[in-house]
């Protein structure tokens, strides 16, 4: 009897991972991915370590260009002053994406593929034209600072990105928890730390990902809304990359950058157990 109830089981299985479709395995359409991920994305990275260790008059591998990046105070500098940018941009992010999120996923809201799409259009237009049309707005409210236009365009651009992940989690939470909590005499603001945000955390950390590591990388924002002193780190790889003899120097600072983005990764997967949620709008 043991044989005839395990048998089914294990045809089924091999049916599953041999199941053709019009006569092609489903593992045959993963092929145009991996071409264009060894393409854009792995012989990019190859060439960027390539250029990292070798010199760029003899060709011969050299750690000199990670040693000019920490024998210059000012560069480091700029890489602390781009951390403490993207996390505030991240937190800012966070503290106006949360309560739109929970606003979104009220079941007593209607149409809210409609609202959350009103969020989502921006990110169709080109990131630099909305950073344009943000230094236009800044200009009509009077604000010159610098640092808080940057910081301005930057919550602007990435904001959706926070957005969508928390909102996914949210508008999928067991609204049974809540309700336990509630009859359980817990107040809303105890209900919103003790259940609501446990619950949120795949969400808030996807979000937080998705917005703090482009922001330490980008250049375009600080470019047209800052000026000399609001230098991000991802402004001197592109001026390394600008000048045709830097691209060793700027390839380890990329290097450097990558590293310190895949710590990032790494924690936040600690954090969550490896489970994150990259959002979505239905």
């Amino acid at each position: 009897m043991e044989n005839n109830v395990v048998q089914p089981q294990a045809e089924s299985v091999v049916t599953v991972k041999n199941r053709r479709i019009r006569g092609i395995k489903r593992s045959a359409f993963s092929l145009p991915y991996l071409a264009l991920s060894i393409i854009f994305v792995v012989v990019p990275l190859f060439i960027m370590v390539y250029y990292a260790f070798t010199d760029g008059f003899e060709g011969g591998m050299t750690g000199a260009n990670f040693a000019h990046f920490f024998s210059r105070p000012n560069i480091l500098a700029v890489l602390g002053k781009s951390l403490l940018v993207a996390l505030l941009t991240t937190v800012i992010c966070f503290l106006l994406a949360y309560p739109v999120a929970l606003a979104l996923s009220s079941p007593m809201l209607n149409k809210k593929f409609v609202l959350v799409m009103l969020f989502v259009l921006p990110m169709w237009i080109n990131s630099l034209l909305r950073t344009y049309a943000v230094k236009i707005v800044l200009y009509l409210l009077n604000i010159s600072n610098a640092w808080v236009s940057v910081t301005v365009g930057m919550v602007y651009d990435f904001f959706p990105f926070m957005l969508l992940p928390l909102y996914s989690v949210v508008s999928g939470m067991d609204k049974s928890l809540i309700e336990a909590s509630q009859d359980l005499g817990a107040s809303p603001i105890k209900t919103l730390f003790k259940v609501r945000l446990p619950l949120s955390m795949p969400g808030i950390v996807s979000g937080a990902l998705m917005v703090f590591m482009p922001t330490v990388s980008t250049f375009a924002i600080s470019d047209v809304l800052g000026d000399t002193s609001t230098y991000m780190f991802g402004n001197i790889i592109n001026q390394w990359f600008a000048n045709s003899g830097g691209w060793n120097i700027g390839s380890a600072y990329s290097f450097l950058l990558l590293i310190l983005i895949a710590v990032t990764v790494f924690v936040a997967n600690k954090i969550t157990g490896g489970h994150t949620e990259v959002g979505g709008v239905l």
